[in-house]
């Protein structure tokens, strides 16, 4: 068989170029997407396609879908690894920018799987694997609309898994803790633009700080570790259904399975205010 077909979203930085150059160094022919294309650029020295991809909009995804899938008749592995984190209290964050943070997070995920998915039946295997979170489980003050599409990308792969089996096809679900990327600076500057005057003023500075400290904490994980489990769900014979990874991964989805509700709140307070506002 020629060499599997792996698509990678949200490949401009972090997880997901990581990502692109370890399925290439793994014998992949990769095809990296986002829409951000001049900082993919670096991936075509390893090998990567690189490709305009914007995950809210229908004929940019089906396009580039559309070429893989016409270059090699299938894409045997695909990424879902798009996304951002909108902060801010509920009350003032607008809802157009809710709705955007479920078109990226979750509708573009649904949609660009619902892409991939007929040659995947077509040739009896596959694999699907969602970047989420940690925050598909737990939860963080100021981040509800974030927590909302990462506890329904969890949901959706949950019943996507089931109804895949039957035609072959693997579903897996990442779930980073603090990465050292720039997600959690960008997160912290849009919580203070949103909540960083007015009645949320004071929690807002406490979590902005804690979001801006995963780019370089020593807390936090370079996103090739993530990368390395996203390259297990993509090769291994028994790929898991989920991969908690990063420093404290674990542990704090163990304390929110074993703590009450109530409890839960305090511990997560007590870790914010720890970093200065």
């Amino acid at each position: 068989m020629s060499q599997p077909v792996a698509f990678v979203t949200g490949a401009s930085t972090g997880i997901g170029f990581e990502t692109a150059k370890k399925l290439a160094a793994h014998g992949f022919t990769v095809y990296a997407g986002a829409r951000r294309v001049d900082k993919m650029e670096p991936l075509k020295a390893h090998g990567v396609n690189v490709v305009s991809l914007d995950v809210t909009d229908e004929e940019s995804m089906s396009a580039a879908v559309g070429a893989v899938i016409a270059a090699h008749g299938r894409i045997d592995v695909l990424v879902n690894n798009a996304g951002y984190g909108s902060y801010g209290s509920l009350e003032e964050v607008e809802l157009a920018e809710g709705r955007r943070q479920f078109d990226v997070n979750v509708f573009g995920l649904a949609r660009m799987t619902q892409l991939a998915l007929p040659a995947m039946r077509a040739a009896g295997r596959g694999r699907i694997i969602n970047v989420s979170s940690i925050g598909g489980q737990m939860y963080e003050p100021l981040g509800a609309w974030y927590h909302a599409t990462k506890f329904a990308v969890e949901g959706l792969s949950d019943s996507l898994r089931l109804e895949l089996r039957p035609h072959g096809i693997e579903v897996s679900i990442i779930e980073p803790a603090g990465t050292q990327t720039e997600w959690g600076a960008i997160s912290g500057e849009s919580l203070l633009a949103t909540s960083g005057r007015g009645p949320y003023m004071d929690q807002a500075k406490i979590v902005a700080a804690a979001l801006a400290s995963t780019d370089g904490s020593a807390m936090s994980t370079h996103p090739d570790v993530i990368a390395d489990a996203i390259v297990h769900a993509a090769t291994s014979p028994k790929p898991k259904t989920r991969y908690p990874v990063g420093k404290g991964a674990r542990a704090i989805l163990l304390l929110r399975r074993l703590l009450p509700d109530r409890v839960f709140d305090v511990v997560i307070w007590k870790i914010y205010q720890r970093f200065p506002a």
